[in-house]
Order: C-alpha cells, then structure tokens, then sequence
C-alpha cells in the first residue's frame, strides 16, 4: 500500500483531536444532572450539541419531528452522489469525528452522524416523530417542550437548521414539457446518461445538480441562472484565507480577494464573476468542476430569466452582464431532456419559541452572539438563524455555543443580562453600519471567532471558564469556584439582612 503521508499527518490530527477534546462519553442508562437542555432537531447540529451536553454530565432530550431516517437532518435527505465541498477539516462538528479522506460523501457523513448518536448513548435520549409546537415556561421559569408530559428542561437548543423541505416552484408551461422534471435534492435513482440537462438555478442548490450530471455522465449541462454568485475553489487553503476577514463585511481591501479570484481561479471566464455584490456580501458557491465543465465544453452558464417550458426546454431571456433581473435581454429556448430545479429549500422558521424572542429591533438573526435572543439567554439557536456566511456550519463553535449555554446556566455571575445583550448587538450593528447588507446578514467564521473571545474577556467572571467553553477542557474547577461564590453572596445577603 503506497505511503501517503499528508493523509497519515490528517489522520495522526484527527486521533490526537478526539484523545485530547473530546468529552467521555456516559455509560449507557447513566442518570445525569442538571440543567437538562431540550435538543430540537437530530440533524449534525442537535446530535453535536446534545454530546457535548452529555458528555460534561448534563442531561438531554432530543425532540426529531421524523423517524430514525431522519437522523442526520439535511443530509439524510440528499442525494447518495452528494459530497462536502468544503475540506473537511472545517467541518469537524465533534472532536470524536473521523473523516477518511478531504471531501467525504453524504455515506460517511450521515455515518459519522449516527456513530456519535450511538457513541453518547443519545438513543435513549431521543423522541422521535415528535414535531415540536410550542415552547414555554412554567411558573418556575423552566421550559416545557409541546406539553408537561415531556418533561421540564432549564435551557433550550433549537437546532432545527436552515433547510427543510425542497422548494419546487410551478413554471408556466411545466405540463407540456416532455422531458423528465426532478427537485435536485430527488436525484436517486435517476440518471442523466447522454442527456442534455438544464439545471434552473445557481445557488448551492446547484452543486447537488453538477454533482449528479458530472456522476452519470450526462451529454450537455446548462445552468440557467438569475443572478451572478460568487464561486470559489474547492481549496482549504483558500476558504480558510477569505474566512480570515475578521470584520466579516466588504472593507476598503474586498477588492484584492475579488481580482485574485478573478485572475487565477475565473480565468478566461471573468464574465461569469458578480460585477455588483462583493464577495462578502453573500455565501458563495464552493465548487471546482462548474468551470472544468465549462471549459471542457460540457456544460454553460447561461445568466437571465426563466420566461416558461416549452415541449423541448426553456424558454429563457439571457441577460448580457451588469443588467439586473428582468432587465432586457435576447430571448432564446434552451433545450433539454432533463430539468433539475436547483431551487433550495424552505426555511425552517422558530414560530414554536416564545413571542418575545421576535420583538423588533432584536429579532434573529440579530441576537446575542445571533443564537442568543436577550429576552431568554437560555435559548441558544444553534446554526439556524443566519442568513450568509463564509465559513462552515459544521465545525468547532457547535461546542463553544452549547458549553456558552451551560455556562450561562450554572453561573449567575457570568450569565448575561437583557440589557448587555441587547447593547452587544446594537454595538456590532454601529460597527458593520457601513456594510453593504445588514450587521447579522453575512458574517465570516474569524468574525465569529472575535465574538465569542469578546464574550469571555469582557466579563471577568467568564475568565475561568475560557478553557472550557473553547475546549471543552476543565468544568470541575470552574464549578467549584461557582459553588465559592454562590456561598459568598449568600452570606454577604444573609449579613445585610442582619444589619
């Protein structure tokens, strides 16, 4: 077997992670303390936190409105030719996590998934087909999830993600088309061999679409898009650099990122780069292959509006660049035997959460470190509240924002009040004010880095807490101190009582 050794550097990181980091797991049936945390959503986001929950000795409950196929969230539902894009050292959602190689397929990943459910007993832990309605509070401020019957819980993880059902619109003469229609998330089982198929939309979607055609190996491609997104390589190096904009908005430098891009990734299709929106305006298409196809001459991008189907394809207003959507354009049928609407998902909406938590101006995602809603500090809505980024959803601030929940919980003196709360996000809206989209609209991963070490340094009682929430290293001492403290105000209350 040939000796690859950036592979053995990759694995040897990932054993030393999972030794060091992770949290042990408790032996089946273990009977843990409180606070108890209500986990909404088993997708990698719910099933992530609620380990970390157990794993420092709290206990959980993990409410899935499907079955155990549901286990796994978004990516139990894509296609089997569905892969990372992003290297998959940034999405290491758990330290126990073990990847076989850079870019694992959706197997490995909804794999990885239920080996850590299992790995933390959250079996047991688990309601399954318990679509959640409603959650409130109790008179003595403790959450109840639907109804009673569930049970009781101190803090709340709304993990429901940003992608629920496929989004599949009806276009204008969708009957008469004679070809094959499919939503590019309902691809199993087909094939695109020696087809010429059109892919409606330009988004992320549409990575699962050039995922499958690339698979099968369809005739031709056409990508019909409605407006210009920015696309970066498939590169770790270079994702992890334009997530390094600690100010996470376009600055006076956006520009050097956009040429470089343009120069050595767009090439001689410079065309198909956005001339309005910069780069850190919107989540960008991560994806390699678009172009190779393009200048294989296997697949187009085509930049315009979807007039309606025809028997034989589309009928299509392509748009010459810099002209907006619906502006002129020169109208042509695009034809094809497939179309694959690339079309997204709905999103998922919190409606179940108090009213509270939407009062204007501090709706998500503008919240405390935008999980945290001011009016309840114990609600912490992980990985479903933001609108763009550069970065992942799948790596390391999974543990520091549940661990910031715990902390919350068991330390009066580092919980944040309403008012805090509510001035930390009026201060990131005062220094994003000039960003072409809002303070909470696009972030990038070192932004929120900067936020959460702003956390820990500006309260002083938050200091001997820093290795845990960052590491998940050490809670007996902090504890410990807690316990010191809780003693000291009781005194100092029951002394003022006396006097």
């Amino acid at each position: 077997m040939e000796f690859k050794p950036v592979e053995w550097i990759y694995q040897l990181i990932q054993w030393l992670l999972n030794i060091i980091l992770s949290p042990n797991a408790p032996p089946p049936h273990a009977v843990l303390g409180r606070p108890r945390i209500a986990i909404i959503g088993a997708g990698l986001t719910g099933v992530a936190a609620a380990s970390h929950c157990v794993g420092h000795g709290f206990d959980v409950c993990i409410f899935e409105a499907g079955d155990e196929t549901a286990l796994g969230g978004i990516w139990s539902k894509v296609n089997n030719t569905s892969g990372l894009q992003i290297h998959s050292i940034m999405y290491r959602f758990h330290p126990s996590v073990k990847w076989d190689g850079g870019y694992p397929d959706r197997h490995q990943i909804v794999s990885q998934i239920t080996q850590l459910w299992k790995r933390y007993s959250l079996q047991e832990r688990t309601k399954f087909n318990t679509k959640v309605t409603s959650v409130y509070q109790d008179k003595q401020s403790r959450w109840i999830i639907n109804d009673p019957s569930n049970g009781r819980f101190d803090g709340v993880i709304p993990a429901i993600g940003s992608c629920g059902d496929p989004k599949m619109p009806y276009i204008e003469g969708q009957k008469k088309f004679k070809g094959e229609i499919y939503h590019s998330s309902q691809l199993d089982g087909k094939t695109a061999k020696g087809k010429k198929v059109l892919i409606i939309g330009g988004g992320a979607s549409a990575v699962e679409g050039l995922e499958f055609v690339i698979h099968t190996k369809a005739a031709s491609t056409s990508v019909l898009a409605r407006s210009d997104k920015w696309i970066i390589p498939r590169n770790a190096v270079v994702d992890v650099l334009l997530a390094f904009n600690i100010f996470g908005q376009e600055t006076m430098f956006s520009w050097i990122p956009e040429s470089l891009l343009r120069l050595f990734f767009y090439r001689d299709l410079k065309d198909l780069a956005p001339t309005s929106g910069g780069l850190f305006t919107g989540t960008p298409m991560v994806n390699s292959d678009v172009f190779r196809q393009i200048r294989d001459g296997k697949a187009s991008w085509l930049r315009g509006d979807i007039i309606r189907m025809t028997e034989n394809g589309v009928l299509f207003n392509h748009r010459a660049k810099g002209v907006p959507k619906g502006g002129p354009g020169r109208e042509e049928e695009v034809k094809g035997d497939m179309v694959i609407m690339a079309t997204g998902y709905h999103r998922p909406n919190l409606s179940f959460l108090p009213d509270e938590v939407f009062h204007d101006p501090y709706q998500p995602p503008a919240w405390y470190l935008q999980v945290f809603p001011p009016a309840h500090v114990s609600i912490s809505a992980i990985n479903c509240t933001y609108a763009n980024a550069i970065g992942t959803v799948g790596s390391w601030h999974i543990g520091i924002y549940t661990r910031l929940l715990l902390v919350f919980l068991v330390d009066p003196l580092a919980r944040p009040q309403e008012y805090w709360m509510k001035k930390w996000i009026d201060m990131t809206r005062f220094l994003k004010r000039r960003s072409p989209v809002g303070a909470f609209d696009f972030f990038t991963y070192s932004e929120l880095i900067y936020w959460f070490v702003f956390c820990i340094a500006i309260n002083p009682f938050r200091w001997k807490w820093a290795l845990f929430v960052f590491f998940g290293i050490g809670s007996a001492l902090p504890l410990s101190v807690v316990k010191e403290e809780d003693r000291l105000r009781d005194r100092l209350r029951i002394g003022k009582k006396t006097s």
